[in-house]
C-alpha cells in the first residue's frame, strides 16, 4: 500500500503561474522541498494543505492511495 502523486506538482504550479524560482523567491517552498517532488516524492500533510490553496483543489486532487 502506498499514497503517491496523482499529478505532477511542479508542472501544475508552473500552469498556475508560479515558477520553482518564483516558489523560491517568495518562500513558498524551500529547495530542498523542490527537489523531493521532482524526484517523485510525496509532500508532507502541510504541503498538501499549501498545495490546494496555490491550486485551487482538493487533496484526492494531488494524492492518491494505491495498494501493492
Amino acid at each position: 500500500m502506498a499514497i503517491r502523486c496523482k499529478i505532477d506538482i511542479l508542472d501544475e504550479l508552473k500552469k498556475a503561474g508560479y515558477t520553482t524560482y518564483r516558489l523560491r523567491q517568495d518562500k513558498i517552498m524551500g529547495e530542498s522541498l523542490i527537489q523531493r517532488l521532482r524526484s517523485g516524492g510525496v509532500p508532507e500533510i502541510v504541503v498538501i494543505d499549501k498545495l490546494c490553496k496555490l491550486l485551487k483543489c482538493k487533496p484526492e486532487d494531488i494524492i492518491e492511495y494505491v495498494e501493492d
